[in-house]
């Protein structure tokens, strides 16, 4: 089982004439390539359209989430870039093939959202991107210190203009132990955080490589205050914290996730948070969240009972997937998923 979040393009694919071309304002010289570009939100069209003039790219922009209705869109480009934001089908990917697509660049770390192997199977060639670490890094600091310091809380007492202190004594990162689970890229830039501290860190992963004290999975949930998810979503790792895992946690513990939202075992989080064995959750990414998460849901009723359940517990912060949205992290995005499929037309892509 592999718990570090997945790879992207390798360090070679990112060559070094594309890395110059966002840092010098003369556009390359070379063959104008088509990129078919969906889901693409205003911020990111912006930054599609100043990149793809410098490296030769002209983007095809559809704000719309590609699917089988609008794939036909992609027609004349052999590489299309992505969103994570919406679940792609199968019947998406076949359209897509029989438009002439062999190639998806996903604006994400992760390929959950795609069969990455049925689309090998029609044709199509998926890749994902490497982004700043220090983005979800710095977020899943902001999570624990937020839980630990029952911010959600405080925060809430005071927009009533309620000042006491009350039941908010909170507790300091060094007097606890926090287990991360995955040490990539993010699972790194965390602990890396987390020395600062000057806390107890304990990891977990078949593939350790980070300077820190590796246990097996069980121990570490055993012994953290904290522990905190940076593992890829596959069917190994699907529900990891599942009851029998959340019932191995410290009493009282705290459970970080800016991975993804099928990591846990919604129901048994809920059980272990209303039951008071755990202290609290922060939570960045939540089972179901496709189609409520970057939207506009106020006057919606919300079609995820175990969300608004979640919700409403004083000790759970939710966040709609927002760790990895910087300004840093959106542009090396862009640009990645453009050299992807750079590289993908030069074939230095498999």
């Amino acid at each position: 089982m592999v718990y570090s979040e997945l790879g992207a393009i390798s360090s070679e694919m990112i060559t070094e004439w594309g890395v110059r071309a966002f840092e010098d304002s003369t556009p390359l010289n070379v063959a104008a390539t088509g990129v078919g570009v969906f889901g693409c939100g205003h911020d990111e069209a912006v930054l599609f359209r100043e990149m793809g003039a410098r490296l030769g790219v002209t983007p095809s922009i559809t704000e719309a989430a590609v699917c089988e209705t609008n794939a036909e869109l992609a027609r004349g480009n052999r590489c299309i870039s992505v969103s994570h934001k919406t679940q792609i089908t199968n019947s998406t990917l076949l359209a897509l093939s029989r438009a002439g697509v062999e190639y998806i660049s996903t604006r994400s770390i992760g390929s959950d959202h795609i069969d990455v192997e049925y689309a090998a199977s029609i044709g199509i060639t998926v890749g994902t991107v490497d982004y700043s670490p220090d983005s979800v890094g710095d977020y899943t600091l902001m999570l624990m210190l937020m839980a630990v310091r029952h911010a959600k809380s405080i925060v809430r007492s005071a927009d009533t203009h309620d000042y006491r202190l009350s039941d908010t004594r909170g507790r300091e990162l060094r007097d606890l132990t926090v287990g991360v689970i995955g040490t990539g890229r993010i699972g790194t830039a965390v602990i890396d955080r987390l020395r600062g501290f000057g806390c107890r860190i304990l990891a977990c992963d078949s593939r350790p490589h980070a300077s820190v004290d590796y246990v097996a999975l069980d121990e570490l949930l055993s012994r953290s205050d904290i522990v905190t998810l940076h593992t890829p979503l596959t069917v190994d790792t699907h529900h990891l914290l599942d009851r029998r895992r959340i019932d191995r946690m410290k009493r009282g513990a705290y459970i970080v996730n800016t991975g993804r939202g099928a990591l846990l075992d919604t129901e048994a989080l809920l059980f272990a948070l209303e039951s008071g064995r755990l202290g609290g959750a922060a939570l960045d990414v939540v089972e179901g969240e496709e189609g409520i998460f970057y939207a506009d849901c106020r006057n919606t009723l919300i079609d995820n009972t175990a969300l608004v359940r979640l919700q409403r517990l004083a000790n759970v912060l939710i966040s709609p997937h927002s760790a990895y949205y910087t300004d840093h992290a959106l542009n090396d995005t862009v640009a990645n998923s453009l050299l992807n499929c750079l590289n993908f037309e030069s074939g230095k892509t498999a």
